[in-house]
């Protein structure tokens, strides 16, 4: 009926290296909650509107002439540099929370984009890309015989 041989009978320090290595292991995963990864700047939107896909990227206070827009087949990557702001003498930062420096994002898209036909515009700090997909790329209606 009762069989001890069933039941594992372990000790504190039996489970103490378990329980530490559990501890490490949830110290990694949220290690980084809440930081924003190298890879999250610029923020966007994106969505599909027709046979397009329109990217809105927050781009505050940049010179658009310093910015890069290229498409390569499903991926369009936003590049451009932030410059540091200069001061007068005696002028330092209180808190300083927008990154300087190069910027660099991919964005895959769920469908080829026709190059030759992208839009950007550029207005108050806001990126707006239109990306058309191409025309042989649009999903077929297949018809069961």
């Amino acid at each position: 009926m009762y069989n001890p041989s069933l039941w594992r009978v372990r000790r504190f320090s039996d489970v103490m290296p378990e329980m530490l290595h559990l501890q490490r292991e949830m110290n990694r995963l949220f290690s980084h909650v809440g930081q924003k990864e190298p890879q999250d700047y610029p923020s966007v939107n994106i969505w599909e509107k027709g046979d397009t896909a329109v990217v809105t990227a927050e781009l505050p206070g940049i010179d658009p002439e310093k910015m890069d827009i290229s498409v390569s087949g499903d991926t369009v990557t936003i590049a451009g540099t932030a410059l540091q702001e200069t001061f007068a003498e005696g002028e330092t930062y209180l808190r300083q929370e927008r990154g300087i420096g190069s910027f660099k994002r991919n964005i895959k898209l769920p469908f080829q984009v026709n190059a030759q036909a992208v839009d950007a515009r550029y207005e108050k700090g806001i990126l707006m890309i239109t990306l058309p997909r191409i025309k042989n790329d649009s999903p077929k209606k297949i018809k069961i015989q």
